[in-house]
């Protein structure tokens, strides 16, 4: 007991936040800090035309967190979403910080962007606490001058960090480019969409899921069957947060 408790200091030990969650006013006021910062992010004559995309951006990301998380029901522990996903049975479809990642990047794509630009980042590549988020940043402005974007480690509460250290994350631009494809800019995808798909029981054995080799496996009738699902319950809305 005192292992998990301890382990849950570091790692998300909550279930997914109700709808009401971005209302409070500790969430309101997180929103509102992440428009501003995003707004500081842009030379001053540009920021009061910015002020609605910064405002969708910073409203999206934090409604969609937690929207992703109570779809992908995570237990109480984010790294044993981890463990049960990567299970030869499927004990659990989704749950993966990547998966997160794409479906943030997901969301945030639903309005071109004039001002600001949505990326992807990773942290530890290839070794065992490898983690993947999104960013956003101003149109023009270079890495590493970017907000990250977590919807991943607390379960649908979005974790922020205004600075990013380029000794611990890099710019997934290939990441970014090839959700771009799945997602374009403006795009009517419902919620349940998933950018990729595990076509049989090995680890890593994923691919995109518009592409001829995800077809008919067993998750992506699974996902159509979600996504036909949720747009009957949202009478035809993408989203519903």
């Amino acid at each position: 007991m005192l292992i998990l408790a301890l382990l849950c200091c570091g790692v998300g030990c909550q279930r997914a936040p109700l709808p009401s969650y971005v209302e409070r006013p500790k969430a309101i006021q997180q929103r509102n800090e992440l428009k501003q910062q995003l707004l500081n992010l842009l030379p001053e004559q540009q920021r009061k035309s910015a002020a609605a995309e910064a405002t969708w951006l910073a409203d999206t990301a934090y409604k969609s967190a937690g929207a992703i998380a109570r779809y992908n029901k995570p237990v109480f522990v984010n790294w044993l979403n981890n463990r049960l996903v990567n299970t030869r049975n499927h004990v659990r479809h989704r749950g993966l910080c990547w998966h997160y990642q794409h479906d943030l990047y997901r969301e945030l794509r639903r309005r071109p962007l004039k001002y600001f630009r949505l990326g992807c980042c990773a942290n530890d590549v290839g070794r065992a606490g490898e983690h993947h988020v999104v960013y956003l940043t101003g149109k023009h402005v270079r890495w590493p001058h970017v907000i990250l974007l977590d919807a991943w480690w607390s379960n649908g509460r979005l974790q922020v960090d205004f600075t990013c250290d380029p000794d611990e994350w890099i710019d997934d631009a290939g990441t970014a480019r090839k959700l771009a494809a799945v997602y374009p800019e403006g795009h009517q995808k419902p919620l349940e969409h998933w950018a990729m798909i595990r076509r049989s029981t090995r680890y890593r054995d994923y691919v995109y899921s518009h592409t001829p080799e995800a077809k008919n496996t067993p998750q992506w009738l699974y996902m159509q069957e979600q996504m036909k699902q949720g747009l009957q319950q949202r009478k035809g809305k993408v989203v519903d947060y």
